[in-house]
């Protein structure tokens, strides 16, 4: 069972600790560099999916299912769109900057009950090594925007992985916003009651 997640406190003696009981699983698997091949949206269930393909065999692809407005968020960071204000992932990157840090990798580490787990790796400006937990959606808008290395724990693409038909080429950013306009225009705040 996961511990819950620790917060940052309003003080000076706090020490970055582990956010969950494993963390740093990906430190004890074989991890895969992947490519974010294409942010799509599922014809069957009008979802947005995203495909992360192995970057050195290109044979297989790990489909993560997110939501729309990290679909887009991700989006705009392949597109290198001006937005007028930052946006959540954009605000989450000046703050580690700020703090003297730097995305290293992100880690699609693992999956339970059909959700998917992501570890973000930070390098702090003293050489020391900060390890998060967080939503993979997170981590690969974030490594989108910070040209940040994304791996897949080799067991992951073994049990979850899609094999490859024809070769993927990343999306170009028009292709993308046209998928997502389109999904956008189809959904409507009832679909997500269910949920």
């Amino acid at each position: 069972m996961r511990q819950p997640t620790s917060f940052l406190r309003e003080n000076s003696d706090f020490h970055p600790a582990p956010t969950w009981k494993y963390c740093n699983l990906s430190n004890l698997v074989n991890m895969l560099e992947v490519r974010l091949a294409a942010v799509r949206v599922d014809l069957n269930s009008n979802t947005p999916v995203i495909l992360l393909e192995e970057k050195l065999d290109a044979r297989r692809a790990l489909p993560v299912y997110i939501g729309a407005p990290e679909a887009t968020a991700i989006a705009l960071a392949l597109q290198h769109v001006p937005v007028p204000r930052p946006m959540s992932h954009d605000l989450m990157v000046d703050i580690i900057t700020s703090l003297g840090a730097a995305l290293e990798k992100i880690v699609v580490t693992e999956e339970h009950d059909e959700t998917y787990y992501a570890e973000m790796y930070l390098r702090v400006n003293n050489g020391s090594e900060i390890v998060l937990s967080c939503r993979p959606s997170d981590a690969i808008a974030l490594a989108a925007r910070c040209n940040a290395q994304m791996y897949v724990a080799d067991e992951l693409m073994e049990q979850a992985g899609v094999p490859i038909e024809s070769e993927t080429e990343p999306d170009d950013g028009e292709e993308i916003l046209g998928q997502f306009r389109a999904f956008l225009d189809q959904v409507s705040p009832e679909d997500f009651d269910d949920l």
